[in-house]
């Protein structure tokens, strides 16, 4: 089944490195564009495009993109890294023009998502030249490396440290290529268990499988002790005002409750830590009813991915909270400032949506 979905002009211009089979495809494209016109042209059934990315198919990157983003998060604001560098945009230490990131330093995402892109394909680049066998390994398996690359760096091959690895990528022992990943996770570090995680996803993607990493509460269920801690300042009780009518019934609620948590967790270090204070969580139906919520409220976490939580900063400015969760988080947003709140969501498929109280 041929592939017929475009590809843009800015796709071309960011994997052009003046090959020659890149020249010859280009001659191909113009001439395509002359009979076809622009929309029929930038096919990728076309004969240019099988010329141009040789095999018949172009890597857009799309699965080393996604897992690295799963990990790194976005920072639209420098933060300090758990290695102590400042960090931008996707964990960059850098601007798109080479200065180093520093402290106050901001980012607009569509800077920092072309930023990703450029750095990704310069590893990418890096590794088919100093990789053996890159060139036979199937795309998640080269995502893999990349993700893993771009989080230890891309000259790891050869060098002293990843003897391990690469001695298996020498000896086209691919089998063994996960568990010598997850050798690469500082043990003993504070940051251990995050590793960790990435190194087992980029396990799992290097097999094929699935490539989302495991949560933060794998070892939480919703029946657990209120003084659990969902992250290093909030604990699982906090969603539930610390009462039993408020605990979480499934586990995807409490899952949805981490991700919010860790957000709450970088509003907290940015504003000197102070302390977050939760006034609502998780609303069972009843109690949704009893307080007057929305019907379909997304504090009532009725699947997965949904939820919220209203929230101020102990002794922060709320409307300067407020504005820092407006431009930082991704999801939905209640503009709740002048009532004492701010209202942090998720609904199905992520949408970024923001209203007034």
């Amino acid at each position: 089944m041929t592939n017929s979905k475009a590809i843009s002009l800015e796709q071309l211009f960011r994997y052009y490195k003046g090959l020659p089979h890149q020249a010859a495809s280009i001659a191909l494209l113009e001439e395509d564009l002359a009979s076809n016109g622009y929309d029929a042209a930038m096919r990728r059934d076309r004969e240019w495009f099988a010329t141009w990315s040789q095999s018949g198919k172009q890597s857009d990157h799309k699965q080393a993109l996604d897992l690295i983003k799963k990990f790194e998060g976005w920072h639209a604001e420098a933060y300090l890294c758990p290695a102590g560098f400042w960090t931008i945009g996707w964990g960059n230490l850098s601007h798109p023009d080479g200065r180093p990131v520093r402290k106050g330093d901001w980012i607009r995402r569509k800077e920092g998502d072309a930023l990703l892109e450029g750095t990704v394909d310069k590893i990418d680049e890096k590794l088919s030249q100093t990789v053996p066998y890159w060139a036979d390994m199937a795309e998640n398996q080269q995502a893999a490396l990349i993700s893993f690359a771009y989080n230890l760096g891309s000259g790891f091959y050869g060098s002293k440290g990843f003897e391990t690895i690469s001695q298996k990528l020498r000896a086209k022992d691919w089998n063994a290529v996960p568990d010598a990943m997850l050798l690469y996770r500082n043990p003993g570090s504070s940051f251990e268990a995050g590793l960790k995680r990435r190194r087992q996803a980029e396990g799992n993607l290097w097999k094929g499988g699935d490539q989302s990493p495991p949560t933060e509460t794998a070892k939480l269920r919703p029946g657990s002790s209120f003084t659990s801690r969902l992250t290093p300042h909030i604990t699982l009780g906090e969603f539930a005002l610390n009462q039993e009518e408020r605990r979480f019934n499934e586990q995807y609620q409490l899952d949805t409750a981490a991700t919010l948590a860790a957000f709450l967790e970088r509003v907290r270090g940015r504003f000197d830590s102070k302390p977050v204070v939760i006034t609502s969580g998780y609303r069972p139906p009843a109690i949704n009813r009893s307080v007057g919520g929305a019907s379909g409220s997304e504090h009532l976490y009725p699947a997965p991915g949904v939820g919220a939580v209203d929230f101020y900063v102990q002794g922060a400015d709320i409307y300067a909270v407020q504005e820092w969760c407006d431009q930082n988080w991704p999801h939905s947003l209640g503009y709740g400032a002048n009532k004492g709140f701010v209202h942090l969501g998720m609904r199905e498929d992520g949408p970024r949506i923001r209203w007034d109280y």
